[in-house]
């Protein structure tokens, strides 16, 4: 955990300026195993200072590759002469922001640092297990992966606080090939929010989820190919919320709406079916903690909720204090920065499709000739909503029952008018933590979503 010595520098904030100084670390570690084999063992740190300045309607940054308190004076110094020179060359006709109170936020959670060897161990075991008991693999790879953030936050106006956001992560890779030779992969994630000790101290579930992968897998060895079309499809929870993340989230976050988002004209307009709710979570959300829990953003504005659609309609954005003052709201404390010379830029939490109030079975059911898609891969998606991602796994369904797996295919649509054919949800919701966003900066983020039945274009061979 990083010592405080960035407080005896926040006398020397500028009375004339809005300031933020943050200290930061970053640390990293990978370790995989492929069939067996050690291949991959690595540990990186990085830390650092950066101070950022507004004044006059623009900012001044400065960081340093040192974090120490002379260093924070430094970047102090810099980021103050940085706004000055813009002001005065480049000024913009922006006011100063509200003051939110210089009030302190608490993180419940600290990083707690395992021995690598016990890392490597729990790799070699789940490896060990999967060639014992599991038939019919090509190749398998479990790979572990944690990254933490570590943050002492000073604002001049608004709230301090040090923060820490540590995540592992347990992935499992099984290759096999169709009955015809086509190499087939699938992939499990395990794991979460905080350390080695909090997530894998049993590893029962890691073997039931295992289990559950390979049968999966064994299905898509018989798997068909997707009938190209429009097609009725019942989405799972893993697909619902990357489409909330990519094809929606998106379009939502302030500065890209003010770049020119489709969500821009559709503000208080319908965008979707008046089953379909949205929301990008703070810390707590609908069914408990959040996944990746925001309490301090970057800026110094503690996080809340921000609700994105409800009941169809286009209801916010995302914001930070720039944004917020451009279009006169609040700041949702979306302002989040990946590496210590990173400025903060309006970023996603846990952003989710609220639940409903159907069975999964009861959706299922209802398609009379469609597909269950369970698993997405990559994908990509644009400011105007339209997207495309990859299916990894999925089900036929025929007369109300699943039927043979199907092969790897895409789907692809506009986010709010796919959203309007959504006609049953589920009232289960879904959680993918591990993955991160790559805006200009990488982030960590988590999406969610229930099973939901709607119209999507899906491919065919």
């Amino acid at each position: 955990m990083l010592e405080d010595v960035l407080r005896g520098s926040t006398s020397l904030f500028a009375d004339d300026a809005q300031t933020v100084l943050r200290g930061q670390e970053n640390r990293s570690r990978r370790v995989t195993i492929l069939k067996g084999n050690l291949v991959a063992n690595a540990r990186s740190e990085s830390r650092g200072v950066n101070a950022r300045v507004y004044q006059n309607g623009v900012y001044g940054f400065a960081s340093q590759a040192e974090y120490s308190a002379d260093a924070a004076k430094a970047v102090l110094k810099a980021a103050t002469e940085n706004a000055h020179f813009l002001g005065k060359h480049a000024p913009r006709d922006l006011k100063a922001f509200p003051s939110y109170g210089r009030g302190e936020v608490v993180c419940p959670r600290g990083i707690v640092d395992f021995e690598q060897k016990q890392i490597i161990d729990l790799c070699k075991e789940v490896d060990s297990y999967i060639e014992k008991n599991l038939e019919h693999l090509v190749s398998r790879t479990v790979v572990y992966t944690e990254d933490s953030q570590d943050k002492i936050i000073y604002s001049s106006d608004a709230s301090s606080g040090h923060m820490t956001n540590p995540r592992c992560y347990l992935y499992v890779f099984l290759s096999a090939e169709t009955l015809d030779g086509q190499p087939i992969e699938l992939f499990e994630c395990f794991g979460g929010l905080g350390s080695f000790g909090d997530n894998f101290s049993d590893t029962a579930p890691i073997y039931e989820g295992i289990r559950k992968l390979h049968k999966e897998l064994m299905d898509k060895r018989e798997g068909v190919y997707a009938q190209a079309g429009v097609k009725t499809v019942v989405l799972g929870g893993m697909v619902s919320g990357m489409i909330a993340h990519e094809a929606v989230g998106h379009t939502v976050e302030a500065d890209l709406v003010l770049g020119g988002s489709v969500a821009g004209p559709c503000f208080k307009k319908q965008v979707a079916s008046d089953l379909v709710s949205m929301v990008d979570y703070a810390s707590v959300a609908i069914d408990g903690p959040a996944k990746l829990p925001i309490y301090l953003d970057d800026e110094g504005i503690p996080a809340k909720d921000a609700e994105l659609i409800r009941d169809g309609m286009l209801t916010g954005y995302m914001h930070s204090r720039e944004s917020a003052l451009r279009f006169g709201v609040e700041p949702t404390g979306n302002a989040r920065a990946w590496w210590f010379n990173d400025e903060p830029l309006i970023r996603m939490r846990n952003t989710a499709v609220l639940p409903g109030k159907d069975k999964l079975s009861d959706i299922i059911a209802s398609v009379d000739d469609g597909y269950y898609l369970i698993r997405t891969g990559n994908g990509q998606a644009d400011l105007t909503g339209e997207f495309m991602f990859g299916v990894t796994m999925g089900y036929e369904i025929k007369n109300g029952k699943l039927g043979k797996a199907i092969l790897d295919t895409t789907v692809s649509g506009v986010a709010f008018e796919m959203l309007k054919t959504v006609d049953m949800i589920s009232d289960e919701l879904v959680w993918s933590s591990s993955g991160f966003c790559g805006k200009k900066q990488m982030i960590p983020v988590s999406m969610g979503g229930p099973q939901m039945r709607c119209k999507m274009a899906i491919g065919g061979r």
